[in-house]
């Protein structure tokens, strides 16, 4: 198996892999009008973050046929005792050039994505406490920063996530040492069960993680652990939670889903959180069916005027970049916020026994319950 570049969808800066969809080309303006800003974190707590290596060596890399051991970055979102120092970079400036060229996008300097602004302080000192675990994971060929905005927030809500970059599966992750992984597994998204074998890797991933995640700069409740997922990240969540069952609720964003759930069905809690190709007996199907080996609580939830990338942190970057996608009719702050307040909702019932009654009628127009309320 050898690369193949999908060329993304909106800003491709972003991208990941649901259904396929014919590739769309953003269109830069001469100069971004930057520098790009996430939008701040809503939580009581200053957000503190780490970069982590880790290798596997009881297995060789899937993508890697020279690599002899899977190796695996993983950053830390997590509260912090106080917001002293400067915030961590978005990104490298390397890795943003490597992806801006694997997206095949023109006209935007590298710097000008990787000076994006967070909020979250680099090797922070953690707060006192303990604190759930999320693990993330991103769409392929996207690293976990793009999601960024998510982690931070729900960093300043009270847990500690964990964003796994999958290496070779994105157009850049910096391993141990400064090496560069670039997308091995690009060429091969179109081979017969690609999807099938892909998430049962990053299930593998994420059980490696929960294993050997060090507790040095927070301190985790291992007994309240959910995976939250965007795209093939998503798809991950539910096939993490087959394998796991230490993964005690999971999030797919707009993923299609690819892992077989048992006949016997999936009891701990789910949710789908998309956009209009994920609505009952939309393009893609694969909700539909595995609606119905969901046995536990779940709920599955679309978003009006959402596009693919919504959930990321693509089309809150755009404008700053200097693009203009389409990314559907939903603006980037909008979709942000509203990613925001879903999955924290379903992470606060299910992880923190705190009731959400907007899981049960959304407050918000946009949010459409289904598979009762999605084409009203």
């Amino acid at each position: 198996m050898r690369p193949l570049l999908a060329v993304a969808a909106g800003l491709a800066v972003l991208t990941a892999c649901s259904p396929p969809a014919p590739p769309r080309s953003a269109a830069p303006s001469p100069t971004p009008a930057g520098p790009a800003a996430l939008p701040a974190p809503t939580g009581p707590h200053p957000v503190g973050t780490t970069a982590l290596h880790l290798k596997d060596t009881s297995r060789p890399d899937p993508w890697n046929l020279d690599a002899n051991a899977r190796e695996l970055k993983v950053t830390l979102w997590y509260p912090a005792a106080r917001k002293d120092g400067p915030p961590a970079p978005y990104m490298t400036r390397q890795e943003a050039e490597l992806l801006l060229a694997g997206k095949r996008i023109a006209g935007v300097p590298p710097g000008a994505l990787s000076s994006t602004r967070t909020h979250a302080v680099k090797n922070a000192r953690p707060t006192g406490g303990e604190f759930p675990l999320v693990v993330l994971s991103p769409g392929f060929t996207n690293p976990v920063s793009t999601l960024t905005s998510l982690a931070e927030d729900l960093a300043s809500r009270g847990y500690v996530v964990a964003g796994i970059d999958h290496p070779y599966e994105s157009h850049a992750t910096t391993l141990a040492g400064g090496r560069i992984a670039e997308c091995l597994a690009c060429d091969s998204d179109n081979d017969p069960g690609f999807g099938t074998g892909a998430v049962a890797v990053r299930a593998a991933d994420v059980s490696f993680v929960l294993d050997h995640l060090p507790a040095k700069w927070a301190r985790i409740d291992r007994s309240e652990i959910a995976m939250v997922g965007q795209s093939l990240g998503g798809a991950s969540a539910l096939a993490a939670m087959v394998q796991d069952p230490r993964v005690r609720a999971g999030i797919d964003m707009d993923g299609t889903t690819y892992a077989r759930i048992p006949r016997s069905g999936l009891s701990r809690p789910f949710l789908f959180l998309g956009s209009a190709q994920h609505v009952p007996g939309g393009p893609d199907t694969s909700w539909d069916r595995d609606w119905k080996l969901l046995t536990g609580w779940k709920r599955w939830i679309v978003l009006t005027g959402a596009d693919h990338q919504s959930f990321t942190d693509s089309p809150l970057l755009a404008s700053a970049l200097g693009l203009t996608p389409a990314y559907g009719t939903l603006p980037g702050a909008r979709a942000a916020e509203l990613t925001r307040t879903y999955v924290a909702a379903f992470l606060d019932q299910h992880l923190k026994s705190k009731p959400q009654p907007l899981l049960n009628e959304p407050r918000d127009p946009e949010a459409k319950l289904c598979p009762t309320a999605c084409g009203q």
